[in-house]
């Protein structure tokens, strides 16, 4: 994707080539990859929202994490499914 965006998830077990691989850390933790985060944007999209940062931040932690998870949102049947985990996820967080 040649454009600004806001979260990008690296999957662990995802390989390039059949040389390069992930060194996965020695601990009993499952480590399912990484979530980087752009804070300008997720600031950006956080102020058009008219929500707070907090609140798109951990939306963009829980897109990011259901990437790694293997979900995805190319079709609208995929988005949609995506949108309605995250309100899920949201709405526990905010329980708490």
């Amino acid at each position: 994707m040649d454009r600004t965006t806001d979260v990008i998830a690296f999957a662990l077990s995802e390989r390039s080539t059949k040389d390069e691989r992930f060194v996965s850390p020695q601990d009993d933790v499952i480590h399912l990859g990484e979530v980087i985060i752009s804070y300008p944007q997720t600031k950006r999209q956080a102020e058009e929202q008219r929500h707070s940062l907090e609140r798109e931040l951990a939306l963009m932690v829980a897109h990011g994490v259901l990437h790694l998870l293997g979900y995805d949102h190319e079709l609208p049947e995929q988005a949609q499914k995506m949108r309605s985990l995250e309100a899920r996820i949201l709405d526990a967080i905010e329980t708490i």
